[in-house]
């Protein structure tokens, strides 16, 4: 199998649905796994952890799952419309290729979870003054950039998978019933999943991925001065 550069995986790692049943052979996922973890880990911690799904019972389990998850995320999307850079054409064929997510994805060979091992912040006292004083804020940031140590390998993942031939996209729906993934997969109290992703050979074709112009979504500088590189 012919690697692929990277910018070229960049330009081309589509979000790829449709997957064929064929079995990935183990050493491709340890190779998918391996990039995950060369990705950043704040302050290097590298309590990240990977299930990888493969018993057919368990992906189904899991798939119900995200299909009640996904019912109700449909019901948003309906809600909110069509984005505005999407013609009526692009945003049908979106929502058809979720919606057979939602309906297949238990069918896929692989099932990847990453997740995350909570780290616990240091007692109040046992910090200084100034820092305990903002304790409550410092517990809101923590929160709120969890996912930063590991969406980083989450990117690293779907770029292995385009390199080595394999179709894969993020879906986060299933967090919305966050307790009953974490029953199936018999996760400690501290471990918790921050995405859920469906690997196989694709049935779609790689890229090119559309995109918005660099010129309509950078600023130079501050908000509203566009950036002119």
């Amino acid at each position: 199998m012919t690697e692929v550069g990277l910018f070229e995986a960049m330009y081309t790692a589509r979000a790829l649905r449709r997957l064929k049943p064929d079995p990935v052979p183990d050493e491709l996922i340890t190779r998918v796994l391996d990039a995950a973890i060369r990705a950043p880990s704040g302050g290097n911690a590298q309590n990240w952890v990977f299930i990888v799904v493969r018993d057919e019972a368990q992906r189904h389990r899991l798939g119900a799952v995200y299909r009640k998850a996904s019912d109700e995320v449909a019901e948003i999307y309906a809600a909110r419309g069509r984005p505005a850079h999407l013609t009526d054409e692009q945003y049908q064929r979106l929502m058809a290729g979720g919606s057979y997510l939602w309906d297949h994805i238990g069918d896929a060979p692989v099932l990847l979870l990453p997740c995350l091992r909570k780290r616990e912040m240091p007692p109040r006292d046992a910090l200084p003054d100034e820092v305990a004083a903002r304790y409550d804020a410092h517990l809101i940031h923590q929160e709120k950039i969890r996912g930063s140590s590991i969406y980083p390998a989450v990117q690293n993942i779907i770029l292995a998978c385009r390199a080595l031939g394999l179709g894969t996209l993020i879906t986060t729906n299933h967090i919305l019933y966050e307790d009953e993934v974490r029953a199936i997969l018999r996760l400690p109290d501290d471990v918790f999943t921050f995405a859920l992703m469906p690997i196989g050979y694709p049935l779609g074709r790689y890229g090119p991925v559309a995109r918005r112009p660099v010129s309509e979504v950078a600023f130079a500088d501050r908000w509203g001065d566009r950036w002119s590189g």
